[in-house]
């Protein structure tokens, strides 16, 4: 199912008593919560996180009656997190691989199947798992999450934006906002952010306080979006780690074309890599928790970064992280080389690292 659909059923009033929020896009994902939140009182939504706490738990809680609202919405997130380390088994009663492994523990997943079957009146469960994207290695973990979750029939698929994808809703975000952007500065700022729709929609936002009766133009979004090259850097992590050469070789492409720093930008590569691969020694599974070690380790780190950071340690696994510093190393040796061709050598880093 597509956000649009799903969205359609809300305001029809069709809300299913469980949903699983399946993929990244966080601009769709944040459009449905708005939609859920108009269709119960105030005050009658609850959050549960899985790195905190069990599916029995939340169901626990799902069935008791509330004395306030008879209308409830649970949200769920980290709910990869409910996954068993081996197989993933779907049904109590009956071993559904055929592989002899039994529900135990945290991972099992009869209790919400039971739950199901009769769920509470009035309650709506909904059940985030954004880290997994839909192509590459990515694409066989989103299947164990769906595995798991199978006795929730009601699948949204948040699907990143394709550039086009992107620019048409930036367009229309502008227009309700009452401003003009010019051509080329709408093309930049989604160059720019790499097509991230929900960023996207935060810096058109800003612009439209500062826009006034003016267009906004190139020099406009130059100024505005400070951390613009970052992102297109982050934009290249996550292409790098769904093994996505073509996309990784685009970015680069766009970073060239920007005038980045090549050397630069291969520091924060650096830097992303390194503290991905901290978190994952550590055993940090979200970027709360990834924001409070690195606090306490005397680093600072904003709640972006640490999000950045949480993210690419899901996309690698630690033997990769630990490949990829020493090849950023080999291109770091490569751009202080005499008279180095600085975009061949990250070329030669982006290749090499994909190919793992």
């Amino acid at each position: 199912m597509t956000p649009a659909q799903f969205q359609a059923r809300i305001k029809k009033g069709n809300v299913p008593a469980a949903t699983l929020l399946l993929g990244p896009e966080a601009y769709e994902r944040r459009r449905i919560k708005e939609a859920l939140l108009a269709t119960v009182p105030e005050g009658s939504v609850t959050q549960f996180d899985l790195s905190e706490c069990t599916i029995a738990e939340i169901l626990d809680d799902a069935r008791s009656l509330s004395l306030f609202a008879s209308e409830r919405l649970i949200w769920v997130v980290n709910a990869e997190l409910a996954l068993p380390r081996g197989r993933v088994v779907a049904n109590s009663d009956a071993d559904a691989d055929g592989d002899g492994d039994a529900p135990t523990g945290a991972g099992n997943a009869a209790p919400l199947l039971a739950y199901l079957k009769d769920p509470t009146p009035g309650v709506t469960l909904v059940f985030e798992a954004i880290r997994h994207d839909f192509e590459g290695e990515d694409r066989r973990k989103q299947d164990r999450v769906r595995k798991f979750y199978a006795a929730i029939p009601d699948i949204v698929e948040l699907q990143r934006y394709s550039v086009q994808d992107a620019r048409a809703e930036a367009e229309s975000l502008v227009r309700r906002a009452g401003f003009r952007v010019d051509s080329a500065a709408l093309d930049l700022l989604i160059e720019a952010l790499g097509a991230d729709i929900a960023r996207v929609a935060v810096e058109v936002e800003k612009l439209s306080l500062f826009a006034g009766n003016r267009a906004i133009g190139v020099d406009d979004i130059t100024e505005l979006v400070p951390d613009a090259r970052a992102t297109t850097i982050f934009a290249l992590v996550n292409a790098l780690g769904r093994r996505d050469r073509a996309r990784s070789l685009s970015i680069l492409d766009t970073l060239t074309r920007e005038g980045e720093y090549l050397p630069l930008a291969l520091a924060f590569l650096s830097s992303q890599f390194r503290m991905a691969l901290v978190a994952r020694e550590a055993g940090l599974k979200n970027s709360q928790q990834i924001q409070g070690h690195f606090s306490r380790m005397g680093v600072a780190m904003w709640g972006t970064r640490a999000e950045q950071v949480a993210q690419t340690a899901g996309k690698f696994s630690q033997p990769q992280l630990e490949r990829a510093i020493k090849l950023i190393y080999k291109a770091d040796k490569g751009l202080r080389d005499a008279r180095p061709d600085d975009r061949i050598v990250m070329e030669t880093f982006i290749t090499e690292l994909v190919s793992s």
